[in-house]
């Protein structure tokens, strides 16, 4: 992903552009996944920007931490915006 930087003049676009992330099982909860791609610090971080209403699920407000999230769907935090891919049990 090229980064969102002031002399980049694909800034924008590439800040709408959805990052795949595999997951191996599904569903998996929304924090985890923040917390796993390395958006936030923590698992407590992870449920509080949640519960603050600052992540998106498929273009809607999430406030629940444990919103089950399946393949397909889209989550948007910080400027990212990534597409959950289920890898299945031999990737």
């Amino acid at each position: 992903m090229t980064s969102n930087t002031p002399d980049n003049p694909d800034s924008q676009q590439s800040a709408t552009k959805a990052v795949d992330v595999d997951v191996n099982i599904v569903p998996v909860e929304l924090y985890k996944i923040l917390k796993f791609e390395g958006l936030v610090g923590s698992g407590a971080e992870a449920k509080s920007v949640v519960a603050d209403g600052l992540v998106r699920v498929n273009g809607v407000v999430e406030t629940r931490k444990r919103k089950k999230i399946v393949a397909d769907d889209v989550i948007e935090f910080a400027g990212q915006r990534m597409r959950i891919v289920f890898a299945g049990a031999d990737a």
